[in-house]
């Protein structure tokens, strides 16, 4: 991988609907390489896949989403990876982690209400062999998701004066 893969990699992570032709432009590369290259990048599953920043607030979705802090026994020989092989399989498992810290393991989940999320982790996450605590946040508001700010003022929108 050089340089202007990484470059191509950081301007599809910005915004991954730009055509090949404008990622030319943009890395100083030809169509066709800029083809090729990320053929090359999704074969070796560097590019995992295209995805869309949701705003689910302003879509009026009503889910819930929660961060799920885990800590865990390591198994012998396999350390945290085949918890976080079980783990991973839930689709309310959005994201998981292993990180540094108090914590073990982190899990970015999600359910259409806080009851949900609960039952999950009361009835599928707390019991499961090795977990020893789990600590639930649920997230009130996102300010920005994968380098999107949410927070940005609407056109016009004036801020509050004081003298």
């Amino acid at each position: 991988m050089d340089e202007k893969d990484l470059l191509l990699l950081r301007l599809l992570e910005e915004n991954s609907r730009l055509s090949p032709d404008e990622l030319a432009i943009m890395a100083e590369l030809s169509g066709e390489d800029v083809r090729c290259r990320i053929a090359a990048l999704e074969e070796a599953k560097i590019i995992r896949s295209y995805t869309t920043i949701i705003d689910w607030e302003r879509a009026a979705n009503g889910g819930v989403a929660a961060i799920i802090e885990l800590k865990v026994n390591p198994e012998r020989d396999y350390g945290y990876d085949r918890i976080a092989d079980r783990l991973a399989k839930f689709r309310e498992v959005k994201s998981l982690r292993l990180v540094t810290g108090v914590y073990d393991l982190q899990l970015h989940v999600t359910g259409k209400t806080m009851q949900d999320v609960a039952r999950f982790v009361s009835e599928y996450i707390a019991p499961m062999d090795r977990i020893r605590e789990t600590a639930t946040h649920i997230i009130m508001k996102t300010y920005k998701e994968n380098g999107q700010n949410f927070c940005e003022k609407e056109p016009g929108e004036r801020l509050p004066y004081s003298p």
